[in-house]
């Protein structure tokens, strides 16, 4: 396979001049808001939506504006936008009409990279837990790097960082092919699956795309790969042949960072690590999964193969706080308990369930679902489901998709069909209040409610909570 060039040298930071973004709240939006923000720029953005994280960005510095307008945009330089900002906004077409810069916002990031030594985690699943595992231990450790992840750091109400170190952990988003435009200092590939095959058409040009990602790694850095998994290991395997400095972690026998004696319940993992052939200590891991196990291996080696004391390293992954919307606790009520779960691809919706299953203790999974966008959906439709199956009950809500509001309801109707789970223990809930309903009317005390898939989701867990406290009369 041929590799690509290696990217165009991005802009500065200080280039960038006055920016708006359109659409600030999202995710990742808002995280290289407040990285542009800690770089010292003039941040501004437009949002329909009441995201809590905007009010930190407004004590940040920043100006948000609560609708799309053209004349939100007098003053700025540069416009940014995410994939999923259509062509035709009306920012965007003002933003043409005056010759304003318009740069997508993995190239924002790429700006906030300049002269920063950069850790970018890229993989089909895993990005989130090893970026945010990263970034702790290294602060843990006294690096103080900046980070910019999907999820937030529980405890700290923010994704986003502006360190005062050299280091900048980043998730590289494989999925539009934007992680191409970063020339990192660290490149981590946790696995490689066959997700975003509508944006590439074949795995053979997703493995490629992948190949030219590694190339952009500096001369002087290294790639950290998943030696168990087949994607990632043949991409190692690549990059060894193109001369890069690579290093593995799994349970594979020939790992650089081999994990032995792994076991996991409802109080974490925990496994042996094994560096360059010899034993190195024990890591605890305060979260249950096989999976994320293997994000704290990514991490750990990272951090070691960067200079820091396996001792130490250890000690900061006990301390982990865990991920926002990654199998997160929300709490306990009645005898409930609830957590929530970001996972919506069929592949790590049934890793989550899976592991769940190790913290029900013989009681039941309840799972309150809501798939995200039409075509993944369509895309995906028996795999989501079988992995559904996976749980004893399941409330399936309407399609989230900005896009659309045709046929959510019927693809969602369609989904519940297909789990193979008597029509007893699924159904369809056509709001949000009819999905709480049927979940505290199913839940008996010892049992798990978890909700998962879409973003809006993420929100649910309080009215849960407030329903299970009204059940049991204390509210």
């Amino acid at each position: 396979m041929s590799i690509a060039a290696q990217p165009e040298t991005p802009l500065g930071a200080a280039q960038l001049g006055r920016v708006h973004f359109v659409g600030i709240g999202g995710v990742g939006m808002s995280a290289v808001a407040r990285l542009l923000l800690g770089r010292g720029l003039a941040v501004q953005g437009s949002e329909l939506a009441s995201w809590p994280v905007l009010d930190a960005l407004r004590e940040l510095g920043a100006t948000i504006f609560p609708t799309h307008d053209v004349r939100n945009l007098a003053g700025v330089d540069t416009v940014i936008y995410s994939t999923a900002i259509p062509a035709d906004h009306p920012e965007l077409v003002e933003a043409r009409d005056r010759g304003l810069r318009i740069i997508h916002r993995s190239q924002a990031l790429a700006a906030a990279m300049t002269d920063r030594d950069t850790i970018a985690v890229a993989g089909s699943h895993g990005k989130t837990t090893t970026s945010t595992l990263t970034s702790f231990i290294l602060q843990q450790c006294g690096a103080d790097p900046s980070y910019v992840i999907g999820g937030v750091l529980a405890g700290t109400d923010t994704n986003a960082h502006s360190g005062t170190g050299t280091l900048l952990v980043a998730e590289a988003d494989e999925s539009d092919r934007t992680f191409l435009h970063y020339q990192p200092f660290v490149a981590i590939v946790t696995n490689i699956g066959d997700d975003h095959l509508s944006a590439y058409g074949t795995t053979e040009a997703l493995h490629e795309a992948f190949q030219q990602f590694t190339a952009s790694v500096r001369p002087d850095g290294f790639l950290i790969a998943c030696a168990d998994d087949h994607g990632s290991r043949q991409l190692a395997e690549h990059a060894r042949q193109q001369g890069r400095t690579v290093y593995t972690y799994g349970q594979s026998a020939d790992a650089d960072l081999r994990i032995t004696d792994l076991t996991s319940d409802a109080q974490g993992s925990r496994y042996l690590a094994v560096i360059d052939g010899e034993p190195a200590g024990e890591v605890q891991l305060p979260m249950p999964g096989e999976h994320v196990s293997l994000n704290s291996a990514a991490a750990a080696l990272t951090a070691v193969r960067l200079g820091h004391e396996f001792s130490r390293v250890a000690a900061a992954i006990a301390e982990f706080p865990g991920v926002g919307r990654r199998l997160e606790h929300k709490g306990t009520v009645d005898g409930v308990r609830l957590y929530d779960e970001y996972s919506f691809h069929p592949r790590s919706m049934a890793t989550a369930i899976r592991t769940m299953r190790q913290v029900t203790d013989g009681h039941r999974l309840l799972l309150v679902f809501q798939p995200l966008r039409m075509g993944r959906t369509t895309t995906f439709l028996e795999d989501i489901a079988t992995a559904l199956g996976a749980a004893d009950d399941v409330i399936v809500l309407n399609v989230f998709d900005a896009s659309t509001d045709e046929g959510k309801d019927d693809l969602a109707r369609q989904l519940v069909q297909q789990i193979p789970l008597s029509d007893r223990n699924k159904t369809y809930a056509a709001s949000w209040k009819e999905a709480i309903y049927e979940a505290v009317d199913r839940a008996a005390q010892g049992d798990v409610v978890m909700t998962m898939g879409a973003p809006p989701i993420g929100l649910m867990a309080p009215e849960l909570m407030a329903a299970l406290h009204a059940r049991a009369g204390q509210g």
